[in-house]
């Protein structure tokens, strides 16, 4: 008679042991989908709140003139002595052509003036956009490679800025402006930037 049969099942024990790992990997994945999606970008605060706007020279955009004067590109320095709006904007944006017509009413407040970062986007694209809508922006700086908006710690586009006199940042709206949030969030930041400092 022959020995008998060892069964291939692990005893009970090394089984829980076996699946540890694959549970653990599974809640660490659990947790890490609850935080990507869970929290409204909208809401997280910028470490830059209160510091002075980020020192990134960015050059004009290639023939965009308005009444035959060149529209200048982004210089640090032009952030100081007035409130700036500076939007972070790309013609590939969707969220972007639904904001614009909001910038130009706003851009018609001469106490402050709006700046355009244009992300990542091609030259005629961008020109485009902005004789689609009108141009609403002073200063448009182009970031074509994405630095200049890391600096000023941008999540995507669009995102906007209220920058003080001094040039420091006052306020940073993550997503897109828009008719509900123009009047009960942005304009309310810019009239306490305006009064800041009179």
């Amino acid at each position: 008679m022959g020995e008998p049969a060892q069964s291939d099942v692990p005893p009970r024990g090394r089984r829980w042991v076996v699946a540890l790992p694959l549970i653990g990997f599974a809640a660490l994945a659990g947790l890490f989908l609850v935080r990507l999606h869970g929290g409204d970008p909208a809401k997280i605060p910028s470490a830059l709140i209160g510091r002075p706007a980020p020192q990134t020279v960015l050059p004009a955009l290639e023939g965009l003139a308005v009444n035959g004067a060149v529209v200048p590109g982004l210089d640090p320095a032009a952030l100081k002595g007035k409130v700036s709006i500076v939007n972070v904007w790309a013609s590939w944006c969707v969220p972007c052509h639904d904001e614009a017509p909001l910038f130009v009413q706003l851009a018609k407040d001469k106490r402050l003036q709006v700046i355009g970062i244009n992300y990542k986007d091609s030259a005629d694209n961008a020109r485009r956009f902005l004789g689609r809508y009108g141009n609403p922006f002073g200063i448009v700086g182009v970031d074509a490679n994405g630095r200049g908006s890391i600096e000023w710690g941008v999540y995507g586009v669009p995102e906007t800025f209220v920058v003080g006199r001094e040039g420091t940042i006052l306020y940073k709206m993550v997503g897109p402006v828009t008719s509900d949030n123009i009047d009960s969030v942005l304009k309310v930041e810019i009239e306490k930037a305006l009064r800041a400092g009179t």
